[in-house]
């Protein structure tokens, strides 16, 4: 007697059955070299188009300059993610952390380092009280990240009006301006050079410590993690504390670059640093991802942005490019999950 046969699933993609392009399939394999490819290639076109205006050393030093904050930001970022939560607020503890920052400064009166140094520990600490919030309510009361860091966004961000008043504090240290903000080593932007030693810092934290040996596992498996006998809450605590410090160093900077809080002016930082962390091939599900690729991650946007300004594009299809390529890369690790299923 013959056996029925059984019906057929569906082909998914990914499946030896409807299996995407090759290319398609080396990229959702991909490192952060690939990404990093990405970019370069970015960079011949623009010099291409462009190559007296794209292709200098003061543009290039824009450009940087355009994408070290951002980057101090995506940094934190990464952390959050690779554990697959996400913090909403980083643009809004920016600001609150500025805010403070300034206060401090502007309290303490004179332009001296004390001074300064005053203004960076009131940004650091505010940013890292936020952190904590975020991470105590995630870790310990169980509340959806999305949900936590939504809230602390609004808190933080109405906190900073409140302390202002609404008005933005155009008051700082002018020494921070002139050395910090727009000084240079060997003609790189000291913003640049704290941006880079942030990345470095945390990337090699993130890849060849302990902490982010358990960063990554928890991202994905947090139960087996715990099982094993790790503190998951601790952890999950000190990596949004991480994120939150890491804010406030980045209100810090943008202090420095601007010589003012510039509160209005951070709307989007959270979802720029977040698109930076995917397009760099941090998966959003966690457990995998780098701070090189989010380093990555965060100048092809500012040099999709600088080029289409230097080719006569307008500034709006930066967004859309900007879009589009996140949109990619969730499909890309879509793509890679599916992979490692197999």
């Amino acid at each position: 007697m013959s056996v029925p046969a059984t019906p057929t699933e569906e082909p998914v993609a990914g499946t030896p059955d409807e299996r995407p392009p090759p290319l398609l399939r080396r990229l959702a394999a991909g490192s952060s070299t690939q990404i990093g490819l990405i970019l370069v290639a970015l960079i011949v076109a623009f010099s291409v188009l462009s190559f007296e205006e794209f292709f200098s050393v003061a543009n290039g030093r824009n450009i940087a300059t355009d994408a070290a904050v951002l980057l101090v930001l995506a940094v934190g970022a990464t952390f959050v993610i690779v554990t697959a939560g996400i913090d909403l607020s980083v643009g809004s503890v920016l600001v609150f952390s500025g805010v403070v920052g300034a206060k401090a400064m502007n309290g303490a009166g004179g332009d001296g380092w004390g001074v300064i140094l005053l203004g960076l520990a009131a940004c650091l600490a505010g940013g890292l009280g936020w952190g904590l919030f975020n991470g105590v309510l995630v870790a310990k009361a169980k509340l959806p990240a999305f949900i936590v860091t939504l809230g602390s966004l609004g808190m933080s961000l109405g906190a900073a009006y409140l302390i202002t008043g609404g008005v933005d504090e155009r008051e700082v240290p002018f020494k921070l301006v002139s050395n910090v903000g727009i000084g240079r080593l060997l003609g790189i932007p000291y913003l640049v050079l704290i941006a880079l030693a942030v990345a470095i810092v945390f990337g090699i934290l993130l890849a060849q410590t302990r902490f982010g040996r358990y960063t990554y596992a928890i991202g994905s498996n947090e139960e087996a993690v715990r099982r094993a006998g790790v503190g998951v809450d601790r952890h999950l605590i000190l990596v949004y504390a991480l994120a939150g410090t890491l804010s406030g160093l980045a209100g810090f900077m943008n202090l420095a670059r601007f010589g003012t809080t510039t509160i209005g002016g951070h709307a989007t930082d959270n979802l720029n640093a977040i698109a930076a962390v995917v397009i760099g091939g941090t998966s959003l599900f966690g457990g995998i991802g780098s701070i090189l690729g989010t380093l990555f991650g965060v100048f092809i946007p500012a040099v999709l942005q600088n080029g289409f300004v230097i080719v006569g594009v307008q500034a709006f299809w930066q967004q859309v490019a900007v879009g589009a390529v996140l949109i990619f890369a969730v499909y890309l690790d879509q793509l890679r999950r599916a992979r490692r299923r197999q």
